[in-house]
């Protein structure tokens, strides 16, 4: 099994960033957030952005480790991951709800309201934060296995 580290890597850093910007957005109070047009929007973005980084990662891991049917869709990736003890269950149940928001964003955009990306901004970016920190723990047990 052989993963694609610079793609894995790649894919961290998307969300490290996408990460840092949300952070930053989120210092900004509610009504400011609400009143200008350029936060929701912003926050949306590199929202999707962090999703698309996880699950690229995710759907990567599982075909590489082949423990799990490969799938495209992202409720099963989160389920995989989970399952294969890649990351915890905690977190998968977490992944989960990423990956219905993930779709709500991309196919039901007209629904998404700008309170709640401001809710998320406020309550869920340290998920994404522990997403990184366990992938980050998967791949240096592999790197371990790997040069021993």
């Amino acid at each position: 099994m052989k993963f694609n580290i610079q793609m894995l890597t790649g894919r961290i850093d998307v969300i490290r960033t996408a990460l840092s910007h949300l952070q930053e957005i989120s210092k900004v109070s509610k009504e400011d957030f609400l009143k200008d047009y350029r936060y929701p929007a912003s926050a949306e973005t590199f929202l999707r952005h962090c999703l698309e980084a996880i699950f690229d990662i995710g759907r990567h891991i599982l075909a590489k480790t082949g423990k799990v049917r490969l799938t495209h869709e992202y409720k099963d990736i989160a389920r995989g991951l989970g399952k294969s003890g890649v990351i915890s269950k905690a977190l998968m149940n977490k992944l989960l709800e990423m990956a219905g928001y993930r779709n709500r964003i991309v196919h039901f955009y007209h629904e998404i309201t700008d309170e709640e990306i401001y809710h998320i901004l406020k309550n869920d970016l340290s998920d994404i934060k522990r997403f990184i920190e366990e992938i980050g723990k998967f791949m240096k047990k592999y790197a371990d296995r790997e040069n021993n």
